[in-house]
């Protein structure tokens, strides 16, 4: 790759040793086998192929292989292909965090991290004062009128060298609930904290300085728990039926120690001027970071070990920060719904607002919101991860070389690409499927049911490995479709986040015309486009005004929170207000999913501008 040498141990995988080598390839199955991404060419030298997965027979005969099911035999010669690459890092990242920050400032005048820093002058001991150095520091402490702090085992074991390094002039480092963390002999301009989204397919993490709230470096990869399975059931059971709690506990601490490794050494900073985390991630995702033990969540009555979190430590979460600075969780709702939906709630500010509000997090799991300032009600379902790229022949996420828009000639059935970053395609993300699938239904390609149709005049629909397929991009080196089974797959998923929304406001007892704001949160919400949306009924058929856009409000709110003792605050109200309704046993959820499983609907009525474009 661009005549990069990397190491392999004996018996890792292609895969293992490109991304500890700092290489990360496209895996949304976390190294399995089954999503056939992470395609390499073997140019030179002699490998042990355990496994071909989804690759096609002209890939094999070419000598693509997949990384993951790799090992190398002795020295090899390697091709990565750019749709094989894992794009590392947010580019739109620090111009929303400006936003969040100046939304801050609105609320308080000063920023409020959990860790706070204090300068003290301590009279130096001597044969006269022989006062002990603890009560020496209380001393100087009572002076500031802070008479209330704890002081833990770790922290005294370190004070006596510390205060005498410090000649006695000291910064005190202590979090808002006035326990003590560290001593050193000056007060850094600068300390940080972390900002974690722990998503089921993604790990995202900012770096933030929190003296003045400023972005100091972003980063994302793969949640490297997908290697176990694509969604919270599949790693609970594996958690608690398999064993794997620790594996999937290590997987995940893993991703965000190697996601924050090369922004220390990209800012020059020490990992003990990082003294605060804040993690976001659904309720499945928080428990399995702390090593919690999930079986209670998939086991009737559905009740998770934690929903508010004490404050830890970080070196009992294995960050390689601080070992002392505390680390925030945000709180959960229910078995379902979690911090990252809190999180969401927090950025969005529909809590603030008497207007009745829907908010969506859409993603590998739907979480669902709808209320106002007065009451909040939530559900979650699964859809599955294909708008994240997973589960889909050529899918992937929203980055440079993604098809993002398409536009079929209704009589030619040629398509019109819209590629992000005006590059050739690698692949297609989750707003790309939604046009094409809707395009296709508009000029007559697929039935109601998603279903190619064989009798039209294109060679752009053909029978693939995988069934029928239509062809979205001809190129030298292989074609990308999507596949009538990739057409299901976005179905499926679209039907469960309609089903809840439907489930959800008849249980509140309202309709779609009173809800004045449809938030919409997830990463590829930048890209969607709500008529098409609309079209294959993922999104209710409202005026198009009434919709936001508001990217990752996971890791927008654990940025909020990670700064503001006022933010940590209304994330507990936020949760303690919600009224939690569990889909599983609903009764009406799976009337409504199958009703959903068409396009647009089966009652067409409630898709009036689809109803008119076809005049049913």
């Amino acid at each position: 790759m661009n005549g990069k040498t990397v190491s392999a141990d004996p018996g890792k995988t292609l895969y293992e040793a490109l991304k500890a080598s700092g290489v990360y390839l496209v895996a949304s199955c976390g190294g399995k086998g089954v999503c056939g991404k992470c395609r390499v060419r073997l140019l030179e030298g002699s490998a042990k192929v355990e496994a071909t997965g989804k690759l096609l027979k002209k890939e094999i005969e070419e000598k693509f292989v997949l990384a993951c099911k790799t090992v190398p035999e002795g020295d090899l010669l390697i091709e990565v292909p750019e749709e094989s690459k894992l794009i590392i890092g947010d580019k739109i990242a620090v111009s929303k965090t400006k936003d969040l920050l100046q939304y801050l400032q609105s609320v308080e005048p000063e920023l409020t991290p959990a860790v706070r820093r204090i300068v003290l002058k301590l009279d130096p001991p001597s044969i006269q004062d022989n006062t002990g150095d603890l009560e020496r520091l209380k001393a100087a402490l009572d002076a500031q009128d802070i008479r209330d702090m704890d002081f833990s085992h770790p922290f005294i074991l370190a004070m006596s060298m510390a205060l005498r390094g410090a000649a006695w002039d000291v910064c005190l480092s202590y979090t808002e609930k006035h326990e003590a963390i560290g001593l050193s002999a000056v007060c850094k301009a600068h300390h940080y904290g972390l900002a974690v989204d722990i998503g089921t397919t993604t790990v995202v993490v900012y770096l933030v300085n929190c003296a003045d709230g400023t972005l100091v470096d972003s980063g994302i990869t793969y949640n490297s728990q997908m290697r176990y399975g694509d969604d919270v059931i599949t790693r609970i059971v594996y958690a608690t039926e398999g064993g794997g709690l620790q594996a999937l506990r290590d997987a995940i601490v893993h991703d965000i120690n190697d996601l924050l490794a090369p922004m220390i050494e990209r800012n020059g900073i020490d990992r003990e001027d990082i003294d605060s985390a804040v993690v976001s991630g659904n309720t499945t995702m928080s428990q399995l970071f702390w090593g919690l033990d999930p079986a209670s969540i998939r086991e009737e009555p559905y009740i998770p070990t934690v929903n508010y979190y004490p404050v830890w430590r970080a070196g009992t979460s294995h960050l390689k920060i601080n070992s002392q600075g505390p680390v925030y969780t945000m709180p959960s709702v229910g078995s379902y719904v979690g911090g990252d939906i809190v999180a969401g709630v927090l950025a969005s500010k529909m809590y603030k607002n008497p207007e009745v509000a829907l908010f969506m997090d859409i993603g590998t799991n739907g979480e669902i919101a709808v209320g106002n300032s007065d009451w909040m009600m939530t559900a979650a379902c699964s859809m599955g991860p294909c708008f994240e790229g997973s589960g889909i022949r050529h899918g992937m996420r929203a980055t440079e070389g993604a098809i993002e828009s398409i536009r079929i000639d209704p009589s030619s059935f040629e398509p019109s690409l819209g590629v992000i970053g005006d590059t050739p395609p690698s692949g297609i993300c989750g707003s790309g499927m939604i046009d094409a699938i809707s395009e296709l239904f508009v000029a007559g390609v697929i039935d109601q049911k998603g279903k190619l149709r064989s009798d039209l005049s294109t060679d752009r629909i053909r029978t693939g490995d995988e069934g029928p397929e239509f062809v979205l991009h001809r190129g030298e080196r292989k074609d990308i479709v999507l596949a009538e089974v990739d057409i299901e797959n976005v179905i499926r998923a679209k039907a469960a986040l309609y089903a809840g929304v439907s489930v959800l406001l008849k249980e509140v007892g309202l309709t779609l015309e009173v809800v004045e704001r449809i938030y919409i949160a997830g990463g590829f919400g930048n890209y969607l486009n709500v008529d098409k949306a609309i079209m294959i009924g993922m999104l209710p058929d409202l005026p198009k005004e009434k919709f936001s856009f508001i990217g990752n409000t996971s890791i927008a709110g654990a940025y909020l929170c990670l700064l503001s003792a006022q933010m940590r605050q209304e994330a507990e109200e936020i949760a303690r207000k919600m009224t939690y309704m569990e889909l599983s046993v609903s009764r009406g959820f799976m009337d409504e999913y199958m009703s959903a499983l068409f396009l647009p609907h089966t009652d067409f009525s409630l898709f009036p501008t689809v109803q008119a474009l076809y005049g049913k």
